[in-house]
């Protein structure tokens, strides 16, 4: 799980570096919790992935099995 930058806060939280520095120093909770919504965001997405992964394997052993069955009738 990466941290993301800095740079990427400030674009989608729509706020300036000064802010999220404030935040980082006078407000830990509130920088800990943002950085932690993107590690789990980042491991959804992660997941999801792989969740793509195991249908496209499962669709394609469907297809090999219904194609031994077709051939056999």
């Amino acid at each position: 799980m990466t941290v993301p930058s800095l740079r990427k806060l400030e674009n989608d939280l729509e706020i300036n570096k000064t802010t999220l520095h404030n935040w980082k120093k006078n407000r830990p909770k509130l920088f800990e919790f943002i950085i932690n919504s993107y590690k789990d965001k980042e491991m959804l997405k992660n997941n999801l992935n792989s969740f793509i992964q195991q249908k496209q394997i499962l669709e394609k052993d469907i297809d090999l099995t219904k194609e031994r069955v077709s051939e056999k009738i």
